[in-house]
């Protein structure tokens, strides 16, 4: 794809985006454009307007040992590797993305964020992959742990929504494992371009570096109805847990045929299910894959509640391997899962409800 083409798909996606999104009134400052140092600069609340139209967040954002518990409503999320990230899930149980997308909470994997945890046993498969401008995580979820009903496929969180305040409202992230960031833990970048699919009992968060290229196209937020097969193409599979570095994915929509660039734009929920898409999406070339063992990577985690949540555990090994960028999610049962399949999403929108994006 020549870089001209490749500016022309971008700019616009952008246009599309300024269209879908307008600010609210009574709260126009964009939650992309409020920016905090942590943690010193965190306010309480990013979003505590009570006149705007969907009222104010339900969480807050300072959070510290004394709010760590799981009923915190801690809504400052993490990123930082495979054994230390967070995932935006519902504050009450068997509650669905649809209904809770603006009041998600911040589930960590790693006590020390305030935040509530995912319980033991909860992530069943897990594949972070690091490449030049962002970092993305995929993999299979007992769901019912972490508040979402059994039976939700879900749908997608972002910095964005409808009137651009994100959802959820006033949710915050940060990472400390961007190349920009010098290899400091110790020192976090608030992430500004991010998208996170939520259901099916499967997950995907792409999170893009603050100080990298094409932010806003490699974290895009107007296919929702695609889900992660399109958003965040992954070779996940229950019982591996890995870590790979990879290359930058096409940005969603972007497609080449017979030479030609094209741009593809998902049709309203009005015009009824989505029976076509004009390309596949394939995962990008990823190498230096290292598994891990589950119960290695995740201690500190609370019992699972109700019935017991099967572990996924991989066997004890770190191993280096190659991904085929050819492999399809489909073939191990990817988290694209949750994204549009032939036998259940082409035929309509697998993330049934509509959303604030």
């Amino acid at each position: 794809m020549s870089p001209s083409a490749l500016s022309s798909a971008l700019l616009a996606v952008a246009a599309i985006t300024l269209v879908h999104a307008q600010p609210d009134p009574a709260d126009p400052t964009p939650l992309v454009d409020k920016h905090y140092a942590y943690p010193s600069g965190i306010p309480y609340q990013v979003d505590y307007n009570t006149a705007a139209l969907r009222g104010p967040q339900v969480g807050y954002n300072i959070c510290n040992s004394t709010t760590e518990n799981q009923s915190s409503m801690c809504q400052t999320s993490f990123v930082n590797h495979i054994d230390d990230f967070c995932l935006w899930a519902p504050p009450q149980p068997n509650s669905t993305i649809g209904d809770t997308e603006g009041q998600e909470v911040a589930w960590c994997t790693k006590p020390g964020h305030g935040t509530r945890l995912i319980p033991a046993g909860a992530l069943q498969g897990v594949q972070l992959i690091k490449t030049p401008n962002y970092i993305q995580i995929a993999g299979f979820i007992d769901q019912t742990q972490i508040n979402i009903a059994a039976s939700d496929f879900g749908g997608e969180l972002d910095p964005h929504g409808a009137d651009l305040r994100g959802n959820p409202l006033g949710g915050l992230m940060y990472s400390n494992a961007f190349p920009s960031n010098g290899g400091n833990n110790d020192s976090y970048q608030q992430v500004i371009d991010w998208t996170n699919f939520m259901g099916g009992n499967g997950f995907c968060m792409k999170i893009c570096d603050p100080a990298g290229q094409n932010q806003q196209a490699l974290c895009q937020n107007i296919y929702d109805r695609l889900g992660c097969a399109y958003n965040a193409p992954n070779n996940a599979q229950k019982g591996v847990f890995e870590v790979c570095d990879g290359d930058d994915m096409s940005p969603v929509g972007v497609y080449t045929t017979g030479g030609a660039t094209s741009t593809y734009f998902q049709p309203p929920e009005s015009l009824g299910p989505i029976t076509t898409v004009p390309y596949t999406a394939t995962p990008a070339p990823s190498s230096n894959c290292v598994t891990y063992s589950s119960t290695a990577l995740y201690t500190g985690q609370p019992t699972p509640s109700g019935a017991t949540a099967s572990s996924g555990a991989s066997g004890a090994k770190s191993t280096a391997s190659s991904t085929n960028s050819g492999a399809s999610p489909a073939k191990t049962g990817g988290a694209a899962t949750m994204g549009v399949s032939l036998g259940a999403g082409l035929v309509g929108v697998v993330f049934a409800m509509a959303f604030l994006s």
